[in-house]
């Protein structure tokens, strides 16, 4: 028979036991879900069996673990940022330390491991840092644009290059089925490498639209150590919040 939603159950997968927490909802499918802290939440239907939910757990067990053990691998995340002088911010992979200025006309400068930040008033810091790292965004992301595209070429994937910035919570990139490609300003904070992999991960999609078994078959080919380059890009820069 069902039960109430809520309250700490596990589920026996090998000799492992795996703590879940089970959610009830008017749908009608079961759905397993590892949260960014690595819990587990079940999202079941209102009559759905409790039994049933634990077998549907156990029977994910190997899934679930090795999305924890992924998840393990990232840094942890980073305090809210707050635009004062000594926080740690990276720009093209390397890291500098934000430094306000207020003698200065307004604007960013890198110098010798330092972001120099010059502000009318220290409360305007975000929005000069922001402006400056979308600018730089739009410049280095239309130059890697260049190189992808030919380097993309030769596997018979064509693209206008052309492209839009917007602030995105959980993607450095998308491309629309009409070709329309946007880039997360923050890719900017990343090494070259790494932009080039975002960058040739979506023009991949003009020909393979869908994460299918055909569109990492073509990624592969055209960038044959993309896991390695997107490993290195998730634990250097942290999707904005």
């Amino acid at each position: 028979m069902p039960k109430g939603s809520g309250g700490a159950r596990t589920a026996q997968y090998g000799m492992t036991r795996i703590p879940y927490t089970l959610k009830r909802r008017a749908r009608r499918t079961l759905s397993i879900e590892v949260q960014p802290d690595g819990s587990v939440l079940a999202v079941a239907p209102l009559e759905a069996p409790e039994d049933a939910v634990e077998l549907k757990v156990a029977k994910r067990g190997a899934w679930i673990l090795r999305q924890q053990r992924e998840l393990a691998k990232l840094p942890p995340p980073l305090p809210e940022r707050q635009y004062v002088s000594g926080e740690s911010w990276r720009y093209l992979g390397r890291q500098h330390r934000l430094r306000l200025l207020t003698d200065e006309p307004e604007g960013v400068r890198v110098v010798r491991g330092e972001l120099l930040v010059a502000v009318r008033t220290p409360g305007r810091a975000e929005q000069v840092v922001e402006r400056w790292l979308r600018s730089r965004a739009a410049v280095v992301i239309s130059e890697r644009m260049e190189f992808c595209l030919e380097h993309a070429a030769h596997f018979g994937i064509s693209h206008s290059g052309e492209f839009s910035l917007r602030r995105m919570r959980t993607q450095w990139g998308s491309c629309t089925r009409s070709g329309k490609l946007t880039f997360n300003p923050r890719l900017v904070q990343a090494p070259k490498e790494c932009i080039d992999y975002v960058l040739l991960h979506e023009l991949c999609h003009l020909t393979e639209f869908n994460h299918s078994a055909a569109y990492y078959r073509l990624l592969g080919r055209v960038l044959p150590d993309w896991k390695r380059r997107r490993e290195r890009l998730n634990r250097l820069v942290e999707l904005p919040q």
